[in-house]
């Protein structure tokens, strides 16, 4: 029997007993013209501001304007070490030591920085493996890594394929590949979360297999980072980046995370793009002509980051820490689980979830392809005030995120959603 039920009641009462509730409250909802709260289900895109941001920023522009320069030391939150002051709370986020994460540059430009020192082809063990419909931005970054080390991406760059009539990689037939032709593979980097498919694939297994073939192996965690709970350092991960502006709610654009496992801490031997940030500590202001990496990861560190940016990350991860990233799976086990419930309970043929029906392969995002006229669907939703996401070229994704999103506004979606492809009378409008 079904632990949902598909009257409106049981999302009440979901809420009513929900122990995350109140965080709702801490972020600033999208309104509709009409001044009511959007429907926003679009926390896999851009996730929403803290409200606590407007007061940590302000105190930035203060010191700023009062102290000039003097705020690298004398601010109230000082600038030089600021970047130090999230280690902690990124650590807990990815499953990691403070030593091992850094927070600097943006998703991509870590993408790069990482492969200049964990992609070393040879002629024997030269392909990169990667998930077909990866996200473009990564599937451009590795053919230019491929094509910058003279070789082909039609025979370097591997994208695997999941098997005919389904949408979601099978984990057994990774490891098959991997098996199979893991002696010529130099680096596995797939998404930690699909972007499309909103498939999680087991990281954790993956690593093991890639271990074993001698291949590196590593993830971009973009749609996984604040979404699912993550154990990097005991999972053994050579390294993984992800964004800070989709499930972490630090604004758009915002300064990205990067991890790099601790075995890799001191091979100052690796090649990699040097930046003064990056400099000893000890010595940085010495301005020698030689550059002499920290141990850990802020050795990849290029420039001094932007403090402004940081706040907003800053301020987002104190809320990660006070809810729990493992109270958070919970919450959205159940959220995206009810959403799926009530999209199933439609009995519809006019759409197909994409997403994987088993909960522990999907973090919030559902992706539902809709089988004819999904773009007019997706700007009707739009027009009643409901904030997802289209992907062409018939994809709406649908992200319930446990930090803002509550069990009545799936409900109602799915209410808006039946309405607009002619499946409504399977449930009622809230009253």
């Amino acid at each position: 029997m079904s632990q949902y039920r598909s009257e409106i009641d049981f999302a009440r009462q979901m809420d009513a007993s929900d122990p995350l509730a109140g965080y709702r409250s801490q972020f600033h909802m999208p309104r509709t013209k009409q001044g009511t709260e959007c429907l926003y289900f679009c926390g896999n895109s851009l996730g929403l501001q803290p409200k606590a941001l407007e007061a940590a920023m302000a105190q930035e522009l203060e010191d700023w304007k009062n102290l000039g320069v003097e705020g690298h030391f004398h601010a109230k939150n000082p600038w030089m070490p600021y970047h130090e002051f999230l280690s902690e709370s990124l650590a807990r986020l990815v499953g990691a030591s403070p030593s091992e994460v850094v927070a600097m540059n943006t998703l991509t430009v870590n993408l790069h920085l990482m492969m200049v020192s964990f992609y070393r082809p040879t002629p024997e063990r030269f392909k990169i493996v990667i998930e077909a419909h990866a996200f473009p931005s990564d599937q451009y970054a590795v053919q230019s890594q491929v094509r910058y080390h003279g070789f082909d991406p039609e025979q370097a760059l591997v994208e695997l394929q999941p098997r005919a009539g389904e949408s979601a990689l099978r984990t057994e037939d990774i490891e098959a590949y991997i098996e199979r032709e893991g002696d010529s593979v130099a680096l596995i980097m797939l998404g930690g979360v699909n972007y499309y498919t909103g498939q999680l694939f087991d990281m954790q297994r993956i690593t093991r297999a890639g271990h074993s073939k001698g291949c590196m192996v590593a993830f971009d965690l973009a749609h996984a980072a604040g979404n699912v709970p993550l154990q990097l350092h005991d999972w053994g991960v050579d390294f993984a980046c992800w964004c800070s502006y989709k499930y972490l709610n630090s604004g758009p654009g915002s300064v990205a995370g990067c991890f790099v496992h601790e075995r890799h801490a001191e091979r100052f031997d690796l090649p990699r793009f040097c930046g003064w940030w990056g400099h000893d500590k000890q010595t940085r202001f010495k301005m020698g002509p030689d550059f002499h990496a920290i141990s850990g990861a802020e050795g990849w560190q290029l420039s001094n980051p932007p403090i402004l940016s940081l706040v907003a990350v800053k301020t987002a991860m104190q809320i990660f820490d006070q809810a729990g990233m493992q109270s958070l799976r919970e919450k959205s086990l159940k959220l995206t689980g009810y959403m799926a419930y009530l999209l199933d309970h439609l009995n519809s043929d006019a759409f197909t979830i994409l997403t994987p029906d088993d909960p522990e392969q999907r973090g919030c995002q559902l992706s539902i392809l809709v089988h004819q006229g999904g773009r007019k669907v997706f700007t009707e939703l739009e027009q009643q005030g409901v904030i997802c996401d289209w992907r062409e070229p018939d994809c709406i994704r649908v992200a319930p995120v446990p930090l803002y999103n509550s069990f009545q506004d799936v409900y109602q979606f799915v209410v808006l959603f039946a309405r607009l492809i002619g499946a409504a009378g399977q449930l009622r409008e809230a009253g």
